[in-house]
């Protein structure tokens, strides 16, 4: 399974636990690669919280649309814990906002990574 195939299943699962309001999300029949993502990102997803809220000025995490929210913990994680280059992970995560949110989500994807980029892994 690609990685892009792999951060397609960790946002489903992870968009379904949260409008669900499941205690852990569900990772059975997701790839190795995405379970450790959707295990990472739910496990600290209250610290990734807080860094996104401060990058997102103007918008509180509470009030995002869940998929959005869900896409920048993603990205947020990955950029915190994998060695995976930046602009590929910032551009697979606008590509599934384009293709799972609304007509202003990538935009919005795109900016609010480019600042947590600026504070979580300087180029």
């Amino acid at each position: 399974m690609s990685r892009t195939e792999a951060r397609q299943q960790a946002l489903e699962a992870l968009y379904a636990a949260e409008t669900r309001r499941l205690e852990t999300p569900d990772v059975v029949g997701l790839s190795a690669r995405a379970a450790r993502l959707v295990e990472g990102v739910w496990n600290q997803r209250t610290e990734l919280d807080v860094s996104i809220g401060e990058a997102a000025r103007g918008w509180r995490v509470d009030r995002m649309p869940v998929v959005d929210v869900s896409l920048l913990r993603l990205g947020l994680y990955e950029l915190r814990h994998t060695d995976m280059p930046i602009g590929v992970v910032v551009s697979e995560l606008v590509e599934l906002a384009k293709e799972y949110s609304t007509e202003n989500s990538s935009r919005f994807v795109n900016g609010v990574l480019a600042k947590l980029v600026e504070t979580e892994r300087p180029t």
